[in-house]
């Protein structure tokens, strides 16, 4: 591998996990002290990105920050924009930083969101912390736009594409599904007329199956299967709420 890397082209990860509590996000703290009152302290955070090695393409080197973060491979990801204007690094803090990285200040970045259970993610590094979305720090560079138009396309795309099953574990409830769309989009869903519409998609399938270890009664367990969403989705459209 060639780890010469392109000097002014990053890509960035939005990592979006969904738990008990809400659709969080995966945020690393980003820190600097040059002990010189003439210098801010840097004490914040940030999405994680990285510069793209001559050798890996753009999705390569998203897949490559992924990994190293998670551990995991093989996690679906979409790209949603490009951000290159020229003033994006305008804050003394982020002048700062950069500089004292002995980069360029001005650097284009191509940006990328994963969906997932929030438990699923083993972080392998300190310094690494998930913050629901609706109470997200104080962030450095443009890094709070980046995670909103990240959110704002995740919105529109799970509309029209099957991305909220990647937020749920491979057998899950229809309170899970129905916390999912609630947790997203902000909105308090009719329990009944959901499991109705739920139920009348083929693709979700009902398992022998139900969920142990809870004091309530045992809920039914349910599966997304890709194959026969693939076989119909052009005649059975996705679940409205």
């Amino acid at each position: 591998m060639d780890f010469r890397k392109r000097d002014n082209v990053t890509v960035d990860c939005v990592i979006f996990g969904l738990d008990t509590d809400g659709l969080n996000v995966l945020l690393r703290n980003r820190t600097l002290n040059m002990y010189d009152d003439d210098y801010p302290v840097v004490n914040d955070w940030v999405v994680t990105g990285y510069y793209v090695f001559k050798s890996k393409t753009l999705e390569e080197s998203a897949d490559l920050i992924f990994k190293e973060i998670t551990g995991l491979n093989n996690v679906d990801k979409i790209q949603f924009k490009t951000y290159g204007n020229p003033n994006r690094m305008k804050s003394e803090k982020d002048i700062l930083w950069v500089r004292s990285r002995g980069v360029k200040t001005q650097t284009m970045t191509t940006a990328y969101y994963y969906a997932l259970p929030l438990t699923k993610v083993n972080l392998k590094h300190d310094g690494f912390k998930w913050f629901l979305y609706r109470s997200l720090p104080e962030l450095g560079f443009d890094h709070h736009k980046i995670i909103v138009d990240a959110f704002e396309d995740l919105k529109r795309k799970i509309m029209v594409e099957p991305i909220i099953f990647d937020f749920l574990p491979p057998k899950f409830t229809l309170n899970d599904l129905q916390f999912a769309y609630e947790s997203i989009f902000d909105i308090e869903i009719d329990n009944r007329n959901f499991r109705k519409k739920v139920l009348s998609k083929s693709y979700i399938v009902g398992l022998d199956e139900k969920r142990k270890g809870v004091s309530k009664k045992p809920s039914k367990l349910y599966s997304f299967s890709r194959e026969i969403y693939d076989s119909i989705k052009n005649a059975d459209y996705l679940i409205s709420i």
